[in-house]
């Protein structure tokens, strides 16, 4: 019997090319909306996942479907729970984007501090003096507080440090002591890391515990030449907090290239701030990143399917199906 494959969303074509080359059938999807998905899967054997909701009704849906494989790192939209419960595989890719997104992390932090995009407004209304009135911030000798010191923290206070000389801190209640980079100061609570960096960056992933635990509070705490960066989930921040923060001048301003809200409304408060700096959730999005999240992905398909033990496993299953 043919092995299905069901891409609900197009992906690169090094992963189709790769599927392709090892026998499986393609199966293009219709739509991303929990229906469509539901009826395209329901005679697959894998499903390769963008961004779509994978519900638990689509995998009740599918009787033949063994593996659900995450097209780059983030879980959040699929039921994980479900997926044990069911006997299905889940895999994703995380080392397929950490470039990407450390360097886009370190774009963001550079477009604050140094004004980028305020900047080149005033300079193409032909705001020259402008240079005499504001100032940008240098990095070198700043503090960088990290919240989160997975593969895409570390590789941010990587650069930061032999890049740019700054003093780098961090906050990862889950990172044991022995695999602590000895060059990030370890902090014990996210107030410390708060209240004592000149710039604080967000790599913690979406969970019931950390949705919106960047709030009032926190930021409260944060100085008020401070810069605020987020390239990983939306919901991790309280949009409502930090907007009031950016309009009461109690922090210097933001990086932001994820929002709870997706795509946010064009009239959402963060993007009438002069002191935002926003992209579309685009820090994952290069030509080489997709190429390796779409290779990356249909690599942990063909090893559940073929019977090898995947490379990244997320859930894995009590009683594979067969």
């Amino acid at each position: 019997m043919e092995k299905k494959v069901l891409i609900p969303s197009d992906i690169s074509q090094p992963g189709k090319d790769y599927l392709a080359e090892k026998g499986y059938t393609i199966k293009m999807g219709r739509g991303t909306d929990e229906q469509t998905i539901l009826e395209d899967v329901a005679d697959c054997d894998a499903l390769l996942a963008r961004n779509e909701h994978i519900t638990r009704a689509i995998m009740e849906a599918a009787p033949r479907l063994k593996v659900i494989s995450k097209h780059g790192v983030g879980l959040d939209k699929i039921d994980l729970d479900a997926a044990r419960e069911l006997n299905i595989w889940v895999t994703n890719g995380p080392l397929s984007n950490t470039v990407a997104v450390a360097e886009h992390t370190m774009m963001l932090i550079l477009a604050c501090a140094k004004k980028l995009v305020f900047f080149d407004r005033a300079a193409r209304r032909g705001d020259y003096d402008i240079r005499n009135r504001v100032k940008g911030m240098d990095l070198e000798g700043k503090t960088l507080g990290l919240l989160g010191l997975g593969k895409i923290g570390h590789m941010v206070a990587k650069k930061a440090i032999n890049g740019f000389g700054m003093e780098v801190i961090g906050y990862d209640p889950f990172l044991p002591a022995d695999r602590w980079d000895p060059e990030v100061g370890r902090r014990e609570t996210m107030e410390e890391i708060f209240a004592g960096s000149d710039i604080v960056s967000i790599h913690m992933p979406s969970t019931p515990e950390t949705r919106n635990s960047v709030d009032r509070r926190l930021i409260g705490m944060m100085k008020p030449t401070a810069y605020l960066i987020n390239a990983a989930r939306g919901d991790l921040i309280r949009e409502a907090d930090l907007a009031e923060a950016l309009q009461n001048g109690a922090i210097a301003g933001a990086g932001l290239d994820v929002f709870q809200t997706e795509p946010p409304s064009p009239d959402d408060p963060l993007f009438q701030l002069p002191n935002v700096t926003v992209t579309p959730h685009n820090a994952a999005l290069t030509l080489e990143t997709t190429d390796r999240m779409g290779l990356h992905a249909a690599m942990g398909i063909d090893e559940v399917l073929s019977g090898r033990q995947p490379s990244w496993p997320v859930v894995v299953p009590k009683e594979p199906r067969t």
